[in-house]
């Protein structure tokens, strides 16, 4: 593309799912000829296999806008949730799943999968974690590399937003995001470094790849990467969150920090780049804490609480959200801010019950909520 031309802020979701044995609310590996191979067969190559037989992965096609995207995110859910049902299984949203344990788990019969557990062992089956990627439409990659530099430091913001994963193993872990620790031990993840050109990242790829580090860049799992095969920056720090509505708004969010941070680039101006090891100690901060915590506002050199910069995040974007015609979907932040995480949302009805089994029925509840709203079920 011309260095002139806008980026397309185009959106694409990807949403990883857990399936539920209804009796025991532990996961149960799918039934692939009957959910994975029906999935196809109704939503084409939005629906995916993941390394984990109990996981449902599912993706948009290249959406314009916001819109599309929560009308495609919405028909794939239903579909999915359709699914399972008639199979005996039910459908939940969460970054993990609150006592299952990784051990019982199918691997899906696979290639690929079968290379990364024979070269990452234990730790690739013990990635037992969902997650939430957006993908916002930038088609130069000299562009992107340096838009990448600017977002990495609203990562943290935006995991404290999706936090889902307050449980692990029947254990509550005492973070909002267990699901980022359960990650941290695959090689090449967490935040970037700074790149200072397309060039420069390129040459990191291929010094992987030609010392056998990497086959392919895909196996560079970064909270945000170029993709290496779509003109997309593709974020990943997220958990699953539950509802639909929470999935769009922070989709919603992604977009606009792209559209906010090109629009500087493009008046030659540009938001100040922070050291890995700094936006590192806010990623700690939103994984422990969620938005009950505190950040640290590096240019004021002190501790803000998480929902006030989240604030400052949606008044710094709100120029570019009114353009993108997206205030509906992102003002539902709001009401996030208000409600809390999904994590803290499971801490509650843990803290009433004192019953992971009900937690587990409080995320299928949250994750059908809505799906339906004005149309026959």
């Amino acid at each position: 593309m011309s260095r002139l031309e806008r980026p397309s802020f185009s959106i694409g979701i990807e949403e990883e799912y857990q399936t539920i044995d209804p009796e025991t609310r532990d996961l149960r590996s799918h039934i692939q000829a009957e959910i994975l191979q029906k999935g196809k067969t109704l939503l084409a190559e939005r629906v995916k296999p993941e390394m984990h037989q109990s996981v449902v992965e599912i993706g948009t096609g290249v959406c314009r806008n916001i819109q599309e995207a929560k009308e495609e995110i919405r028909d794939i859910r239903r579909h999915i949730v359709e699914l399972t049902r008639a199979n005996g299984l039910r459908l939940a949203a969460g970054g993990t799943h609150p006592f299952a344990h990784w051990a019982q788990q199918e691997i899906y019969p696979d290639d690929r999968y079968r290379i990364i557990v024979e070269d990452m062992a234990m730790v690739a089956r013990a990635n037992l974690i969902f997650g939430l990627h957006v993908h916002i439409g930038v088609e130069d990659r000299e562009t992107a590399i340096h838009i990448m530099n600017g977002a990495r430091y609203f990562l943290p913001h935006i995991l404290a937003l999706s936090t889902n994963s307050p449980f692990w193993q029947g254990m509550d872990s005492g973070l909002r995001s267990y699901r980022c620790k359960v990650f941290d031990k695959f090689p090449r993840t967490n935040i970037p470094d700074l790149y200072a050109s397309w060039s420069e990242f390129e040459n990191y790829i291929a010094l992987l790849v030609r010392t056998n580090c990497i086959d392919n860049a895909k196996k560079i799992w970064w909270d945000i990467r170029p993709h290496p095969h779509f003109p997309t920056l593709e974020f990943r720090i997220c958990d699953m969150p539950m509802r639909l509505e929470e999935s769009i708004a922070i989709a919603a969010l992604c977009q606009a920090v792209i559209a906010k941070l090109y629009q500087l680039h493009e008046r030659n101006l540009s938001f100040r780049h922070y050291s890995r090891s700094l936006i590192m100690e806010n990623k700690w901060r939103a994984a422990r804490y969620g938005l009950d915590g505190k950040l640290i506002d590096f240019g004021k050199q002190e501790e803000v609480p998480v929902r006030r910069l989240i604030g400052e995040i949606l008044d710094f974007v709100s120029d570019v959200v009114n353009e993108l015609g997206s205030e509906q979907e992102i003002g539902y932040i709001h009401r996030m801010l208000e409600e809390g995480s999904g994590a803290d949302r499971q801490l509650r009805v843990f803290a009433e019950t004192g019953d992971l089994k009900q937690v587990v029925d409080y995320m299928i509840a949250e994750t059908e909520r809505g799906l339906w709203a004005g149309a026959a079920r």
